[in-house]
């Protein structure tokens, strides 16, 4: 299998990892020629779904996912 070419320069500057009951979260912070992304990849039994989220974004991601958390709180 071949990499995909943006994976093949990009430079991993910090990762977490998340482990739940089923699931693992993967959340990369990469950099390529293109910027800065924030990879995210989840882990099920083996398969994986993965996401891209650019950093001109993250601080709207971040507070979107807020949002939902302070939603389910009221909950």
């Amino acid at each position: 299998m071949q990499d995909k070419p943006y994976q093949n320069n990009s430079e991993l500057i910090h990762t977490e990892k998340i482990i739940t009951d089923r699931k693992k979260f993967f959340l990369d912070l990469k950099k390529n020629p293109r910027g800065m992304v924030v990879k995210i990849t989840e882990d099920v039994s083996g398969n994986r779904d993965t996401i891209m989220v650019p950093e001109e974004i993250l601080s709207d991601f971040i507070a979107a996912l807020e949002g939902i958390k302070a939603s389910a709180e009221d909950q």
